[in-house]
């Protein structure tokens, strides 16, 4: 259900003009009953100005009235015309000042770790332009050379679930286009969670890499060919025939 804006302050105003209940009040503003009463109390809520909803024009006194009657009675928001689509409002996020100096680090960081998000998918995400974008992809950014790549949801530019979100999303597009994906790949398009639950794939050694095509088949035949060419080891004991009378002799 929707919710009057400075609901806090919509709180005591109600508080303190009406008779309606403390669960009512806060089923209204969406906070908890003790936190009205709370505000009742002088706990909650000091030095609030109260916010007046029927001048404002989020409540009517029949409602006020009605809910004052009966402590079952919901208090209804009024229809605003003017507020409908507000919340589903288009364009880039907005960003406190105080942080758009670290988008760059942002769209640095995504660029490197998430290369398949799209340049829209990162606008949204940190609340920047697509040219900004693509002067980091192309490392063309007048100060590309002190950019240094930073997560956003630890600059508290984009909350993890958007994030996750959005990969998800480019791993479904990814995975529909039938591409294969290596493992750092594949690392890169889930979230935190799973990535972390995964099998790394198996890896050759550096120290053998290469020789997992390696054949003894030609070895074999190279074996051959020597054994053809060897000399019998008896063959250099051979001695002419007769050799040994000779030696038997006597002058």
């Amino acid at each position: 259900m929707a919710k009057p804006i400075m609901a806090k302050a919509t709180a005591v105003w109600l508080v303190d003009n009406t008779t309606i209940s403390f669960k009512q009040i806060a089923d209204f503003v969406g906070m908890h009953e003790l936190e009205v009463q709370g505000i009742a109390d002088g706990d909650v809520a000091a030095g609030v100005k109260g916010f007046d909803p029927i001048a404002n024009n989020q409540l009517t006194q029949e409602e006020i009235d009605a809910a004052e009657a009966s402590p079952l009675h919901k208090l209804k928001l009024k229809f605003n015309a003017a507020a409908v689509g507000e919340e589903k409002r288009r364009g880039p996020r907005y960003t406190p000042l105080s942080k758009r100096q670290d988008r760059p680090a942002a769209i640095y960081w995504l660029v490197k770790f998430h290369p398949e998000l799209t340049d829209g998918q990162i606008s949204k995400l940190v609340g920047t332009t697509k040219p900004t974008i693509q002067s980091i992809r192309e490392r063309t950014h007048w100060n590309i050379a002190n950019i240094q790549p930073v997560d956003p949801v630890a600059l508290g530019l984009t909350k993890q679930s958007e994030l996750d979100a959005a990969v998800q999303k480019a791993a479904a597009k990814k995975a529909a286009e039938g591409s294969v994906m290596s493992d750092d790949e594949r690392r890169k398009l889930v979230s935190t969670e799973q990535s972390l639950g995964m099998e790394a794939e198996p890896k050759i050694p550096t120290a053998i890499e290469g020789l997992e095509t390696f054949s003894l088949a030609d070895d074999d035949e190279d074996d051959k060919e020597d054994e053809s060419t060897l000399v019998d080891a008896d063959s250099f004991f051979n001695l002419p025939k007769g050799g040994g009378d000779d030696e038997d002799e006597q002058p």
